[in-house]
């Protein structure tokens, strides 16, 4: 997905219209336009204040990496003092062997929570 589609999907996923977005950025209906329709591209403090507008990583906006929180998300304390960032480090660190065990892990967590109805099928 390219820039365009990506700020369109985030604008209209939150509802929000492009008169309002553009207002936020001090840019004209058409500038947004244009982005979404991939005709120019933002300089870096649009495209800055885009993200935070968003609550999303420039990098997602820049197709640099699926991951779509902000790099402000990585302190978030996600259980017992683990921030967002200690756990990804660790996983990191991880032998790939080891890795792919955790995926399987995560997939069979992810299954064992699942509705009951939709385990059947």
């Amino acid at each position: 997905m390219n820039f365009g589609e990506k700020l369109y999907n985030l604008r209209t996923k939150q509802g929000v219209f492009q008169k309002e977005l553009a207002a936020y950025l001090h840019v004209s209906i058409s500038a947004i336009s244009s982005y979404e329709n991939n005709v120019h591209f933002p300089d870096l403090k649009t495209l800055g204040k885009i993200a935070q507008f968003f609550h999303v990583s420039a990098d997602y906006l820049l197709g640099r990496t699926e991951f779509v929180a902000p790099i402000e998300d990585m302190d978030r304390e996600l259980m017992n003092q683990y921030t967002v960032e200690d756990i990804m480090n660790t996983i990191i660190e991880l032998p790939l062997e080891r890795r792919q065990d955790l995926v399987e892990y995560i997939n069979l967590l992810k299954s064992s929570d699942a509705p009951k109805d939709a385990q059947q099928d």
